[in-house]
């Protein structure tokens, strides 16, 4: 059986294939669901990453990676790759779009991969946010054209297209695979005779062995956030939360993977404001709440970094406004660490309120966020318990073997094998 991957992104194994290194280099959970199909003898890869890179080619591990700049001619790569089967990972990229046309064209059936539900996103990027970040004036528009930034508007509008391409996308697809009832309703809703099959994500290695987390007595309790610097992640709420948690713990922090917000001094900063509304209003917003010397930004994190930040922190919150099925939260609960999230998009999905974690009604509902994560840190057992339970769900949630089973299942019933 031959399928070939396509993915939008270099994954590590390709950049090692092909000989590359840097920071362009990415791929998260496609890592581990790629090293979990390895050992499958009768499957044969071949992963083409479609980036700005320039044409390259290697094979590693028996898996052979080709390398694409964006608007490559698919069509012909595809028809000298004969694969059985087409695996696109992703929807609303336009190399998405051109496989799958050329795939129809040569009669080669494709397997659509839900990652996240861009519509959804969109319409729940500016939740919690007031209108004058959500909306910048012209100048702002003007200036970005010559200095890009990140206007909150601009961002809302190009999540817009990007559902309009994922829309397209599924109108067309035959066969798609998920993992919530979350990204199978948004197939439903434009797709009602694509056949979907479930299938969970294989997460990176590191995640899977070593030490795991372990509550402690903290005076100073440190609470991780995955990512900050874009709205739906929703640190703007979790900053408002924050003095309540500071009343009762008042050396509590807050760590966030990534950089902090841009500052090029006071002189430029009315520019780099206006340029990165989101980014600048979090600062404001810390500041006028006395919060900012509480919050520190941990940088870019590789994964062994990552896993050990998940370790240092006493609990993981995640008060994104829309989400599918994301892998911070994941790899937190194979790390035992005890959850406070959201109840957003496919969150729910993955584990329980009050057995594996604590998940709260409104992404935007700051009260709520902060009572669960004094709940946590207040709790006899510093939510051993809840990291205890969600550890041991996320081991069957995101069993290596179990999911590339899975996946190997799925490619062997769209092609009418017996695997």
């Amino acid at each position: 059986m031959k399928v070939l991957w396509l993915v939008s992104s270099i994954l590590p194994q390709a950049a090692q294939a092909c000989g590359l290194q840097g920071d362009t280099v990415s791929g998260g959970w496609l890592t581990g669901q790629l090293n979990a199909l390895r050992p499958v003898s009768e499957l044969h890869l071949q992963v083409l990453c479609v980036t700005g890179q320039k044409s390259l080619t290697g094979t590693q591990d028996g898996v052979t990676y080709s390398l694409f700049p964006k608007n490559s001619d698919l069509s012909a790569f595809l028809a000298a790759a004969k694969p059985d089967l087409v695996h696109i990972w992703g929807t609303e990229y336009p190399a998405a779009a051109a496989m799958q046309q050329a795939a129809a064209t040569l009669h080669i059936p494709a397997l659509i991969n839900m990652q996240g539900v861009m519509r959804r996103i969109a319409d729940h990027l500016c939740d919690g946010l007031p209108e004058k970040v959500q909306h910048s004036p012209k100048l702002w528009h003007w200036v970005d054209k010559l200095i890009p930034g990140e206007l909150v508007d601009d961002m809302q509008a190009q999540f817009y297209r990007l559902a309009d391409a994922e829309t397209s996308v599924l109108v067309r697809a035959r066969y798609v695979t998920g993992r919530t009832d979350f990204d199978w309703l948004a197939v439903n809703e434009v797709n009602h005779n694509a056949r979907y099959y479930p299938c969970n994500e294989t997460l990176r290695p590191c995640f899977y062995t070593g030490s795991l987390w372990q509550p402690r007595a903290a005076a100073a309790p440190i609470l991780f956030l995955p990512q900050g610097n874009y709205p739906i992640k929703n640190l703007h709420t979790l900053i408002q939360a924050l003095p309540a948690v500071l009343q009762v713990y008042p050396c509590a922090r807050l760590h966030i993977a990534g950089w902090p917000p841009l500052d090029k001094g006071p002189l430029l900063r009315p520019v780099t404001d206006g340029l990165f509304p989101y980014k600048a209003y979090c600062r404001k917003l810390a500041q006028r709440l006395g919060v900012a010397e509480h919050i520190r930004y941990l940088g870019p994190l590789d994964a062994a970094s990552m896993r050990q930040a998940y370790l240092d922190a006493d609990v993981f919150v995640l008060p994104s406004t829309c989400e599918n099925s994301p892998n911070s939260l994941g790899e937190a609960m194979l790390l035992g660490l005890p959850c406070v999230v959201s109840h957003a998009g496919g969150i729910p999905d993955m584990l329980t309120h009050e057995r594996e974690g604590l998940i709260y009604g409104n992404a935007t509902d700051a009260g709520a966020l902060a009572n669960y994560i004094l709940q946590v840190l207040q709790s006899p057992d510093g939510g051993a318990a809840l990291g205890q339970a969600a550890r041991a769900r996320a081991l069957q949630t995101h069993d290596p073997r179990t999911n590339a089973l899975t996946l190997w299942k799925i490619y062997a019933d769209i092609l009418g094998q017996q695997p």
